[in-house]
């Protein structure tokens, strides 16, 4: 996480598995590819938060909610991290409003990216059902297609800028994004029990 300072205002960067919440003047910003950023706020109490996260396993089911796979462990984990920091300042849960971002499928290969060419879908699919879930309302999204995205939020009225990036910027963050997968799976994989099967 990057944070700046100008006067009183500041701008938080995120990172893959980072998340940020503040009632004071900010603005939050993150580099989107795969991966989905959730833009949280209190109107009421005027505190806001985004997180950015990537459901980074290969154990999902498609007709399962999405919440009870082992990939969307990564993502509940994520938002209640987001929620609870956000609870902590002293937000509603009750009033929480949600904007959502990412989730793009920018693997120009799909036999190369293998496995990882559905994470965005997924992802997007993860946001929309555990805000739902939550009873969190969804007020603007901007998941899918084919171009990663910057996002900035800010606490001032809400607003999210959106800012589409280049096929050739994106075949880059898809790089980044496959390789954070890659290692999320690898960390989960070593704290997973082994199982021995009697027969």
């Amino acid at each position: 996480m990057r944070i700046e300072t100008l006067g009183r205002f500041k701008r938080v960067s995120l990172s893959p598995a980072e998340y940020f919440a503040s009632a004071d003047s900010v603005t939050v910003s993150t580099l989107l590819g795969s991966c989905v950023a959730a833009c949280l706020f209190d109107p009421v109490k005027r505190i806001v938060g985004m997180n950015h996260f990537l459901l980074g396993n290969r154990r999902y089911a498609r007709h399962m909610p999405l919440s009870a796979t082992d990939a969307g462990r990564y993502g509940v984990h994520a938002m209640e991290l987001l929620i609870n920091e956000m609870m902590r300042l002293g937000a509603g849960r009750k009033n929480l409003r949600a904007k959502a971002f990412g989730g793009a499928t920018i693997m120009s290969n799909p036999s190369e990216a293998g496995n990882f060419f559905c994470v965005g879908e997924i992802n997007a699919r993860f946001i929309r059902e555990f805000l739902s879930n939550e009873g969190i309302p969804l007020l603007a999204e901007d998941l899918g297609g084919e171009k990663g995205r910057v996002i900035h939020f800010s606490n001032g009225d809400y607003t999210v800028l959106v800012r589409k990036i280049e096929k050739n910027r994106s075949e880059r963050l898809a790089r980044r994004d496959r390789e954070v997968w890659r290692r999320a799976i690898e960390r989960q994989e070593m704290t997973m029990p082994s199982v021995d099967l009697w027969r």
